[in-house]
């Protein structure tokens, strides 16, 4: 019986997978059109696994080497003789364990005979490539994964540039018909890593390569698909679509991020339904536990996000003004941050506006914000303090939640002034709140609704939901714009009852909670 599998490429006979047959095409399109390119996405975005699907589908028609640099050590790239000698290797290797068709016996043993040489530079690697490239009835494609491996190195820079060479006179000279080269960095950001800080930083040999503008997330309609596999083994009765599309709605097709909801749910929560209190794991309630179960635990993509923050302070404060503070930042691809943070897949234009890939990693970064600002402060110690007494017969009283707040919140900056209140106001807020559902609920921030004037959070605690509309007051009228905006919200998310916290800075505010009812909702309003 298949798997769900979020560690290497997946396998369609091994693993429940997406549908990407669409995909594959489009790439391989690229590579008819004799295209060099780059697929450069974050961790884990599938890029290995869509190697394997191409190659694949490409052997029939090419030559196909699919090699990889992951696990090879310095000693391999540090010099020009000691890195021909490894991809001449490499390629020979492919050949010798069968993984490569349509190669003749002269041309696997004229291979064999440069693996042999001890010294090869560039111009003879240059050379052999042609050579065995006419040798051969069909085209040659050269894939290369993990080449953030090399991204060290000057003599894979030189090797580019070799490949750059090639490709301009390959109407003369026999050549490769497409290299693809797979990993998390653009080759601009290799050539940045080698150079000296005084040199001329974007002068890249990989000027020749073709921008790869294929979408790799899983769109609903794909997710479905591996939903409908695991169906037709397991009969669960889901939802199909509504499951795809609330795993969509967490991830935005992230790849790792619904293999692993799926992987939680089939692995963990299946089975277990009652201990999570529901019935079918299959359900919106089985995903929001999975979803939690994500957010919780440590595994390599949010390892190395913590890692990339470290590395790159400019990064980390630009997120954390996005989430904490409302900023608003243009998409302007040459600012250097703007192009780390969405090539690790952290960040995604908004039209010219730039905004979080997803809620998972804008929860994740909430949390590990919170845990590395709030824990210190008092009023995450208030709330920690305070959270036994918010649970009753499994539900979160809210409006208690939001009663609590504005009493600790009023004693310990209650005398600050009107700017202290607004660049931390709804930031407290956050900081009072995670302590009490952590390990039961998360949070999350409507993208939209994040600025200076207005937040909306959705908490989702043990199955159910709750709206809370966060703003700064700005009077009465814009106080019910405020509250249509959040009927809209109770609207779209099927609830009757919702929360409205402002932070007001007149000084003859009235501080404290009413309920509203408006029409068939509820609506409890906090001011502090």
């Amino acid at each position: 019986m298949k798997k769900f599998n979020v560690t290497g490429a997946c396998y369609p006979e091994k693993h429940y997978m997406v549908d990407i047959t669409d995909r594959i095409c489009e790439i391989k399109q690229m590579v008819d059109d004799g295209c060099y390119f780059a697929i450069n996405r974050g961790r884990q975005y599938g890029k290995t696994t869509t190697l394997s699907l191409l190659k694949k589908k490409l052997e029939s028609e090419y030559v196909v080497f699919s090699i990889s640099f992951e696990g090879l050590s310095e000693e391999n790239f540090k010099n020009t003789l000691k890195f021909t000698q490894t991809f001449l290797r490499m390629l020979y290797d492919t050949i010798e364990y069968g993984e490569v068709l349509h190669v003749g016996v002269a041309a696997q043993q004229f291979l064999k005979e440069q693996t042999e040489k001890r010294e090869i530079d560039f111009y003879e690697l240059g050379n052999c490539i042609s050579k065995f490239c006419k040798m051969l009835d069909k085209p040659v494609v050269l894939l290369i994964d993990e080449v953030d491996q090399a991204s060290n190195y000057e003599s894979f820079v030189d090797f580019l540039g070799l490949l750059r060479a090639k490709f301009l006179k390959r109407d003369t000279r026999p050549t490769f018909q497409s290299v693809i080269l797979a990993g998390v960095y653009d080759i601009t950001n290799l050539k940045l890593k080698i150079r000296n800080e005084n040199e001329h930083q974007y002068n890249s040999p990989w000027n020749i390569a073709t921008a790869f503008t294929i979408s790799m997330d899983f769109e609903p309609q794909q997710i479905a698909t591996m939903l409908s596999d695991y169906e037709q083994e397991h009969h669960t009765g889901m939802d199909i679509m509504s499951i795809a599309q609330l795993i969509y709605d967490y991830t935005s097709g992230y790849p790792f991020m619904v293999s692993r909801i799926c992987m939680l749910i089939d692995e963990i929560i299946k089975g277990h339904e009652a201990e999570y209190g529901i019935v079918n794991a299959w359900s919106q309630e089985g995903v929001k536990e999975a979803v939690k179960i994500l957010l919780s635990e440590s595994n390599t993509l949010f390892d190395d996000m913590r890692k990339k923050l470290h590395e790159f302070p400019e990064l980390r404060n630009m997120l954390y003004e996005m989430l904490y503070n409302g900023k608003s930042y243009p998409y302007v691809i040459d600012d250097k941050y703007v192009d780390i943070a969405e090539m690790f897949g952290y960040i995604r234009s908004n039209g010219n506006v730039l905004k979080l890939a997803n809620r998972i990693f804008e929860t994740r970064l909430y949390n590990l914000f919170a845990f590395e600002e709030g824990k210190n402060s008092t009023i995450y110690t208030a709330g920690a303090n305070d959270r036994n007494q918010f649970v009753e017969n499994g539900h979160l009283n809210m409006q208690l939640i939001l009663e609590r707040f504005i009493v600790h919140f009023t004693d310990l900056y209650g005398d600050n002034d009107e700017k202290f209140l607004e660049n931390v106001g709804r930031k407290y807020f956050l900081f009072y709140l995670k302590p009490i559902i952590n390990g039961t609920g998360n949070y999350y921030i409507e993208a939209q609704t994040r600025n200076e004037r207005r937040t909306d959070v959705i908490v989702d605690y043990r199955g159910e939901q709750y709206v809370i509309e966060m703003k700064i007051w700005h009077g009465d009228e814009y106080n019910h714009r405020g509250e249509k905006q959040l009927l809209d919200y109770l609207d779209s998310y099927h609830l009757d009852k919702g929360y409205m916290l402002s932070f007001n800075f007149n000084k003859k505010k009235k501080v404290g909670v009413k309920e509203l009812q408006i029409g068939d909702k509820v609506i409890i309003e906090a001011v502090v």
